[in-house]
């Protein structure tokens, strides 16, 4: 939370002006600033993530099959399937937990359109790899880059990348809104229908352009992200340090991390830790838990578990049931970092 005052101060001026909604000023600049800070061409702020993830599969007219990963949050399929297209399942990667592109083009048919996958914890995925494919066989890539404020790859903004990518600005992301989130595509065209969809289509008073939905957001939240925002580049370094303290505490841990994709440059956004065994995770998870520690299961359960799916992708069944999130926040101490490892070294000696 920035401090109350400054977020106060905004708040005023909405008192002031009484525009509460409807792509207002508070709206417009932190738009502004979101491109200039990402050094992208065109951002549209919307409510959250998912309506994001919706707008996105809208705007590129897909149908059929979209090719995705098991390995994220349910948003990322339940958007899928939604707007009325087929998720197909490819495996992951065992070390960067993405999708494996290796195991893309086997998942291809007549009925595919898209490739949808995460940048899971905010770590890149084999973008040539995926690009490549994506042109040989026609199809659009749309990138979950819900983590990743904050994050490059070869020096150039994540959200560059792909045909459409989508951020998320939860609460419990690095950058935040409350609630919100953002598409982001250098294709101008893709951009206009993304503006009008996320308004129902209004095209100025009594006029609708093509079918829309409510996806817009307001003043009250885009007054908390230019808050954020103005700290964003202290979050991001604090949270690098806590990582690297972490990384220095479970060192001679049986424990392993995501391997990050070569070129990039990380925001540490989740701090996540790989067990032997699953049996290893849950005891772990229940030890922090009863030592008041809020570790998670992120992500669990694989995707390939929901009841509205079918799938199978044993390595991120696998890896699901075997991963835990430790807490990773603004003010957490390094003695809290000391008491978090200690409990989980507790937990190893006893298994």
């Amino acid at each position: 939370m920035p401090p109350q005052e400054v977020y106060q101060k905004y708040i005023e001026g909405v008192w002031d002006r009484a525009y509460l909604t409807n792509n207002g000023p508070l709206v417009q600049k932190l738009e502004k600033e979101l491109n200039a800070y990402l050094d992208v061409p065109n951002l549209s702020y919307v409510c959250n993530g998912t309506i994001a993830l919706q707008i996105a599969i809208k705007a590129l007219d897909l149908e059929g099959e979209i090719i995705t990963t098991p390995f994220s949050f349910v948003a990322t399929t339940s958007s899928i399937v939604w707007e009325g297209c087929t998720p197909v399942f490819v495996d992951i990667d065992k070390d960067t937990l993405n999708i494996d592109p290796n195991l893309i083009k086997e998942a291809i048919t007549d009925n595919t359109s898209a490739i949808l996958a995460t940048h899971v914890f905010g770590n890149p995925c084999d973008i040539e790899q995926i690009r490549k494919i994506a042109d040989r066989h026609n199809l659009k890539v749309i990138y979950d880059a819900a983590h990743c404020f904050g994050t490059k790859y070869k020096g150039e903004s994540i959200y560059n990348f792909g045909d459409i990518s989508t951020a998320s600005f939860h609460a419990t992301k690095v950058f935040h809104t409350v609630e919100g989130g953002a598409i982001i595509s250098n294709n101008r065209e893709v951009m206009e229908r993304v503006d009008y969809m996320r308004n129902f289509g209004h095209d100025g008073p009594g006029n609708f352009n093509g079918v829309g939905i409510n996806g817009k957001n307001s003043e009250m939240h885009a007054a908390m992200g230019l808050c954020n925002l103005d700290y964003i580049d202290e979050l991001l370094a604090i949270r690098k340090k806590q990582s690297k303290f972490y990384d220095a505490l479970l060192e001679e841990m049986p424990v392993r991390r995501p391997v990050i994709q070569r070129n990039a440059c990380f925001n540490h956004a989740y701090y996540a830790v790989l067990f032997e065994t699953e049996e290893e995770a849950v005891n772990t998870l229940t030890n922090l838990e009863v030592n008041g520690i809020s570790p998670r299961r992120y992500f669990y359960p694989s995707l390939t578990e929901l009841d509205y799916v079918v799938g199978d992708c044993p390595r991120s069944l696998d890896i699901s049931k075997r991963i835990l999130c430790l807490p990773l926040y603004h003010n957490l101490s390094k003695a809290e970092q000391d008491m978090i490892v200690s409990t989980i070294e507790e937990e190893h000696i006893y298994v």
